[in-house]
């Protein structure tokens, strides 16, 4: 029996700048064809789509949800996925892409712990198709901040960050509805706030717990306690966790070796980075580059940006 085709799946690195990771493609040329592409598709941040004709299907793996004139997607960096049009339409699209988590550092604290698992899921696992009627909301702030990345009037920036923040709430309030999450933040999270700071920003260096408890003004022992009732786990395990995230992100977007990974992020114990690897992860890091760099046994195609080959394939 001949072996089934693999289904090449590609990656698209887009450039964004460093100061303000924001990237609008829109105009008469970011057209879909009706042609289906026969790839899917991942990219290395958020992309956020306003379908502004014509109607049409998007796909993600094995699952396919049609789209109309109006609806507004958002796929995150991890999701695979491919678009297309009705037969006979050619629907017009503008997109955004941006690094969020750079991008609101300026206004998100980044310590209240019960937004920042929110906004990870935000980050890590939305493939939404949101319609004008149900999500206006949304439609309004995508509408405006692709308005004032069009004209960069003076202080653009400034709204642009302030648009996204409510954006991302939006998004964060639609992720957890939609996993039924309902779980909430106990009051005086605010307290370990110098601690989760520190480490979001810090993992990667070596520091004694105790730090983080002078940090938040509290003696070593009642930090760890007050700690472990608040994130539901020990400092020492956040930080472990928090450095075998961005691991993850490292295997899946990087070619560095594993050792190479497991030292960047803090650890010096080869051992101990891929038993924790495994504990979280639920798979070994080798494990997991494998299942996200080559997702069910696919190809990974590497593109910096859009192809403009597959929006030709019609008139070709």
């Amino acid at each position: 029996m001949p072996r089934q085709k693999k289904t090449v799946i590609e990656f698209r690195d887009y450039d964004l700048p460093v100061h303000f990771p924001v990237l609008l493609l829109t105009g008469e040329h970011w057209r879909i064809s009706d042609v289906p592409s026969g790839r899917l598709h991942i990219h290395n941040c958020l992309e956020i789509g306003i379908c502004e004709t014509d109607s049409g299907i998007m796909k993600f793996e094995d699952t396919s949800f049609p789209f109309q004139a109006g609806d507004i997607t958002a796929v995150s960096c991890d999701i695979p996925h491919t678009t297309c049009s009705a037969p006979g339409a050619n629907s017009k699209w503008s997109y955004l892409f941006v690094d969020m988590g750079e991008l609101l550092h300026p206004f998100f604290y980044g310590t209240d712990l019960h937004n920042v698992e929110l906004f990870s899921v935000s980050e890590h696992h939305l493939n939404l198709i949101m319609g004008k009627e149900k999500y206006p909301v949304i439609h309004s702030l995508v509408y405006e901040i692709m308005e004032e990345m069009k004209h960069k009037e003076a202080g653009y920036e400034l709204a642009v960050r302030g648009l996204f923040l409510t954006l991302a709430s939006n998004l964060m309030r639609i992720a957890v509805h939609n996993q039924k999450k309902k779980d909430q933040q106990p009051e005086n999270a605010l307290v370990i706030a110098p601690a989760l700071e520190f480490i979001r920003y810090h993992y990667m260096e070596d520091f004694p717990m105790e730090h983080l408890a002078t940090l938040c003004g509290l003696s070593p022992t009642h930090f760890r306690r007050l700690f472990s009732s608040i994130a539901g786990k020990r400092p020492l395990d956040h930080l472990n966790t928090t450095r075998i995230r961005k691991a993850a992100d490292l295997l899946r977007m990087t070619e560095d070796s594993v050792l190479s990974i497991s030292e960047r992020v803090g650890f010096h114990s080869i051992s101990s980075f891929n038993r924790y690897f495994l504990t979280i992860m639920g798979k070994s890091p080798r494990e997991w580059r494998k299942q996200m760099s080559i997702i069910k046994d696919q190809s990974l195609f590497k593109y910096n940006g859009w192809m403009y080959a597959e929006i030709l394939k019609k008139n070709e």
